[in-house]
């Protein structure tokens, strides 16, 4: 099986645009299909309990239980889901700012940090331990620890990962993401948590930003505002964790026989070009080069090219495979996120945030 994220046609200049046209528009199609869902989501219950970008994997993996596109397809398919999202990756760094760290303080920082780096161990470390593949492993670690559905779909394109391990690390990721919304603001009270320490832990153990808000928004505006810059923060990670793992990837390459040598590639194949684009718009937004005008119109760019990217992805899940790790998945990730949640707490007490 060709991998989503490998073959001709990935790239610009390997097929023309006539013969890129189709299987892009499709992959539109059903990402306008998944943003009206959303929006009829939001009309029905003030929120979007599933994000688009989670409707659009549902939508194209159906599709393709139905229908299997053809060859005429192909080349389109495999642009979005490559390079699109690699452009999308690009994108998102511009929403990155290195003001939010300085506005944390130190202690605070290196506490997320650590959370983080743990996190990540732990997941990844599960992973394995429940007989995951490799590549899976790190999506579920990264999409844990960091930023949920935007940090699997970035990491995916820099280890390789087939559609089959992004579908089922972003569907079950996902329902667990609703799952901590609803949960969380009854844990504080429970706990009795002042809104500045629930704040930290609804940033620590949340997965995107707009769930923060719905999950910390309940208990009050500070812990609102607090759970916003604390993940912001962990978001500022997802740079460096890709990083290291493009200076790594060739190593998951081996366990497939993709590579046969043991040899180190050189230093221009192990930083992908979109890593590069990537910490170049964030260092460019950190240094006020990029002015506030141009975020939101880059960071709506960023999110559409990422839903019809997973449209593409979805177009090419085998349902039997995903169901074979189904199980397996869930307990991970339900493990990994008991694992950040105690973490993100023993950092709260050692803080003695209050």
């Amino acid at each position: 099986m060709v991998s989503a994220f490998e073959g001709e046609g990935a790239r610009p200049g390997g097929r023309s645009v006539v013969a890129l046209a189709p299987g892009v528009a499709l992959c539109a199609a059903i990402g306008v299909a998944a943003l009206a869902l959303e929006r009829v989501e939001t009309g029905l219950f003030g929120r979007a309990w599933i994000e688009a970008l989670v409707i659009a994997i549902l939508i194209g993996t159906a599709a393709r239980v139905v229908w299997t596109p053809g060859e005429r397809w192909q080349p389109g398919i495999r642009f979005s889901a490559k390079f699109l999202l690699e452009l999308a990756v690009v994108l998102l760094g511009a929403t990155l700012s290195a003001q939010a760290v300085a506005a944390a303080g130190p202690a605070l920082v290196g506490g997320i940090a650590g959370v983080v780096a743990i996190s990540l161990a732990a997941s990844y470390g599960l992973g394995r331990l429940f007989g995951l593949p490799r590549r899976m492993a790190v999506l579920i670690a990264c999409g844990n620890s960091i930023c949920g559905n935007s940090a699997i779909a970035a990491v995916a394109p820099v280890i390789g990962a087939r559609s089959q391990d992004v579908a089922a690390s972003i569907a079950f990721t996902a329902a667990l993401g609703v799952l901590m919304v609803l949960i969380l603001p009854l844990i504080a009270i429970l706990l009795g948590m002042t809104p500045h320490a629930y704040g930290v832990l609804a940033g620590l153990t949340v997965y995107a930003v707009p769930q923060v808000l719905a999950a910390a928004a309940p208990i009050s505006s500070l812990s609102a505002q607090v759970g916003t810059v604390v993940k912001l923060i962990r978001v500022l990670m997802l740079g460096p964790v890709v990083l290291a793992l493009s200076l790594f990837a060739h190593r998951l390459a081996q366990e497939s026989g993709a590579a046969t040598q043991r040899r180190r590639p050189p230093l221009g194949q192990l930083v992908p070009w979109f890593i590069l684009g990537f910490l170049a718009l964030a260092a460019a937004r950190s240094a006020g080069f990029i002015p506030e005008a141009a975020l939101e119109p880059v960071s709506t760019l960023a999110t559409g090219l990422t839903i019809l990217s997973m449209a593409a992805l979805g177009l090419g899940v085998d349902l039997r495979t995903v169901a074979r790790t189904g199980a397996r998945v869930t307990v991970v990730v339900t493990l990994s996120l008991l694992v950040l949640g105690l973490v993100a707490f023993l950092l709260i007490r050692l803080l003695a945030i209050g």
